[in-house]
């Protein structure tokens, strides 16, 4: 996520919720990062292979960063920091904060090592743990704060994965971060189309339980008769696109898409690599052979776009999307299956499959404010407000989110040309 920017919003704990169950929340979230890490040398957590992404090893101090800054420091008067300068050195994005170190230079810190890294999250820990068996401190402020730094956590943990995705293309080696699994093996199901008739709906996080800023307020919509594909396409679909000379088409690309094309010299999606007639693709479990029946991922904007008008639909809104998922169970390949990658789709039967999970899905949605927003005051106001301008809405998780951090509400969002996360769409057309 170019970063985490998608940040959250307000939902606090209820205060009725007890010592160790709040401890117990903490701690699992915090141990899935070092989960993550863990397969990972030292030499791995400290490179940086593109400017958009992060050494595993920033990860994890700057999600410790972030509740020693944002909730130890100012609820807990005796707290000492671990070291004053990582207030500085850990710091993503946050100008009322103080000073950053250059996002494309986290790369070169070699110190402090992973090591002293993993003894800053210990510290933190303990003042965060200490803090959470003094009742009366933690207020509905200190608790809201707390509830998004796990989200926060959560958000990492995703961009960590995409981060070790990268690194590991540019090595010649073609390394795994963890061991393939057999390829599923057969045909996708049939692609369907479910109609949805013209309504006034209402879209965005309202009521109980923790939500980003930018997914309210709870808003009206009016939406014309539209009509969703039942999954994702898919690699072989894609295939075809690229056979029938997509990328060589200029009337299937937006004008800066098709700039963008050409100046890169783009010919398939991100991870995409030939292999004699046909084609491979570098994974989190190495290279294999494309899986023709699981959903394409690490296509741009502008390569979902192309593709849609290639097969005569579009993008859906990120109206249409949500209000279709809205019913919906949150179930889905998402990293709590530990498949680490987008598997075919399961036809049990529903109308629309692969809503949660296996890869974010694009919509045609600028993002920006919903009706009535307005950022929280203070530094952590900068957590999403000041990204509303140039970025797309995505939608429905990826199987490297965690299953209690998605809902059909929550917009995550990327710039046009974005192909390192784990993207993909679903077609939509007029009904």
């Amino acid at each position: 996520m170019i970063e985490h920017r998608h940040l959250r919003s307000v939902a606090a704990l209820s205060l009725a919720e007890n010592s160790s169950s709040l401890q117990e929340r903490y701690a699992s979230i915090r141990a899935a990062s070092m989960t993550i890490a863990a397969p990972l040398s030292d030499e791995d957590c400290a490179i940086q292979s593109m400017p958009d992404g992060s050494p595993v090893k920033w990860h994890l101090a700057h999600t410790s960063w972030f509740f020693e800054t944002f909730v130890l420091e100012p609820a807990v008067s005796a707290y000492r920091a671990f070291d004053p300068a990582f207030r500085t050195l850990f710091n993503s994005y946050y100008n009322a904060v103080g000073d950053k170190h250059p996002r494309p230079q986290r790369g070169l810190i070699s110190r402090p090592s992973r090591a002293e890294v993993v003894a800053y999250r210990r510290h933190v820990d303990a003042g965060m743990h200490a803090l959470l068996q003094r009742p009366e401190a933690i207020t509905d402020a200190v608790a809201a704060l707390f509830t998004l730094g796990l989200n926060h956590e959560q958000q990492h943990q995703e961009l960590m994965l995409t981060d070790v995705l990268h690194m590991l293309s540019c090595n010649p080696l073609e390394p795994a971060y963890s061991r393939a699994e057999a390829s599923h093996t057969g045909a996708a199901p049939a692609l369907r189309w479910a109609e949805y008739d013209a309504a006034l709906v209402e879209i965005g996080h309202e009521g109980a339980g923790f939500a980003f800023d930018n997914e309210a307020p709870r808003h009206r919509q009016y939406l014309h008769r539209y009509a969703l594909a039942s999954r994702p396409v898919t690699n072989g679909e894609y295939l075809g696109f690229i056979a029938d000379g997509g990328y060589r088409r200029p009337e299937l690309w937006l004008s800066e898409g098709w700039d963008w094309v050409n100046a890169n010299r783009i010919e398939a999606p991100s991870y995409w690599r030939r292999d004699g007639g046909g084609w491979r693709q570098f994974t989190l479990h190495g290279s294999r052979a494309l899986e023709l029946a699981a959903p394409v991922c690490h296509a741009s904007l502008f390569e979902a776009d192309a593709y849609a008008r290639w097969a005569g639909a579009r993008l859906p809104t990120e109206a249409e999307w949500e209000t279709a998922a809205a019913p919906c169970p949150i179930d889905g390949n998402l990293i709590d299956s530990g498949a680490l990658r987008p598997l075919p789709a399961i036809d049990r039967g529903a109308a629309l499959m692969q809503l949660f999970g296996d890869v974010w899905e694009w919509t045609q949605s600028a993002y920006a404010p919903y009706p009535g927003y307005r950022p929280a005051a203070g530094a952590i106001g900068e957590y999403n407000g000041k990204f509303m301008a140039n970025q797309y809405v995505l939608r429905g998780g990826s199987f490297a989110t965690a299953r209690s951090h998605i809902r059909a509400t929550y917009r995550n969002f990327f710039p046009a040309i974005a192909r390192w996360q784990f993207t993909g769409f679903r077609l939509a057309r007029d009904a």
